[in-house]
């Protein structure tokens, strides 16, 4: 299959190459490969400059930023982005609220809300998971109970990515505990600052401290906060979900780190053929998986997921995690100075293997295991 875009396509390509590199703010480009302790603030910044140029929220109604493109131009959005180091908008923000307030959120909440979600002056962090209710969501303990004009909210929430920036959290409360379990649940939104609320943080493999745990101690949250219909937030969590399982194969910014694993390699990459066929087979599957997911862009319709979108999910993640083998290999025995400071000779890219290598290990488990995802494509598509 050949890769050829329509000549409207090439030129929306084209537009957002130019934009990516030569328009946005250079010095916010490569936020995310610089350093684990990069600043918040910078990525607030690249977030408010696409909103600024109307590209933070493509997939939005139009009239709260959004744009009339098809899936296939947002396809190729988000890859031009990729390819060019520029920190995606924050999924929390523009995948998975955003799109809950535009579709279920009320007048009020959708004026209140949108603008600063699109241009990341409210940053957004996700409270669904819980200790007994990850794979099974729907039974989550969390309770608001009604007290007047307000909720009173208890409970913990767990895995909560970057909460400890959050501004604002979207979460799952059972807010009827003698309805069926998935019936009984209601979308809230609480502001982190209300008293009664505590971050935890929660130290991964990779050293760093990405999750959290959240608490919940008689947290008073206005009513007006409820999103949609009481007891139907089961109904907007599998929207939202359905929405963070799509563009989950990252290929731009696979891609990208391939190319500068090649760079990284240097002579071994001649002198080394069984080196140079591991990164030419990894580049035949990515180029395999980029016209797959242009396939599927293609023929997706009425915003749903296609089913081979599992395809790329799995795929996607797989090869994330090779390249990142890769990368660990190549850097050798450097790859263990992952806690070295900046004065070290160990250059960067090899200090950051070993630590990207464990961070990307999520990757076969969020937005839908791997091993779901083989199911569902057993089922939808080889109708096993």
């Amino acid at each position: 299959m050949h890769r050829r875009l329509s000549p409207e396509d090439a030129a929306h390509q084209q537009r957002m190459r130019e934009y990516f590199t030569t328009e946005f703010p250079q010095e916010l480009r490569g936020l995310l490969a610089r350093s684990d302790d990069f600043d918040p603030a910078d990525l607030r910044r690249s977030q408010a400059a696409l909103a600024d140029a109307g590209l933070a929220a493509p997939g939005w109604p139009s009239e709260w930023g959004g744009q009339d493109w098809t899936s296939l131009q947002k396809f190729i959005w988000d890859s031009e982005l990729q390819r060019a180091s520029v920190a995606p908008p924050l999924a929390f923000n523009t995948s998975m609220v955003g799109p809950v307030i535009a579709t279920f959120g009320s007048q009020e909440q959708k004026e209140r809300f949108l603008p600063k979600t699109a241009s990341c002056e409210i940053w957004w962090c996700q409270g669904f998971s819980e200790p007994d209710a990850g794979s099974d969501l729907a039974s989550l303990r969390t309770t608001a109970v009604r007290d007047g004009d307000d909720w009173i909210v208890n409970g913990q929430k767990t895995w909560t990515t970057l909460g400890q920036h959050g501004d604002w959290i979207f979460t799952l409360v059972r807010t009827d505990p003698e309805a069926k379990k998935q019936r009984g649940i209601s979308f809230l939104l609480i502001d982190m600052t209300t008293p009664g609320v505590e971050v935890r943080p929660i130290e991964l493999i990779d050293g760093g401290h990405e999750v959290n745990e959240v608490w919940f101690s008689d947290v008073r949250v206005p009513a007006e906060n409820l999103v949609g219909e009481e007891n139907h937030g089961w109904d907007y969590a599998k929207f939202l979900l359905g929405n963070e399982r799509v563009g989950v194969a990252p290929v731009g910014a696979t891609k990208r780190v391939l190319a500068q694993a090649k760079e990284w390699a240097g002579d071994a990459l001649a002198d080394d053929p069984l080196l140079a066929a591991r990164v030419a087979e990894l580049e035949n599957e990515l180029l395999a998986l980029e016209l797959t997911a242009l396939r599927v862009v293609a023929t997706s319709a009425d915003g749903k997921p296609h089913p081979a979108s599992s395809v790329l999910k799995l795929k996607g993640t797989e090869l994330q995690q090779a390249v990142s083998e890769l990368v660990v290999d190549l850097a050798g025995p450097a790859s263990l100075a992952s806690g070295a400071g900046n004065d070290s000779t160990v250059p960067q890219w090899a200090r950051r293997a070993t630590p990207a290598y464990l961070n990307l290990r999520k990757a076969s488990i969020y937005g839908g295991s791997n091993e779901i995802q083989r199911q569902i494509i057993a089922r939808t598509i080889l109708g096993l």
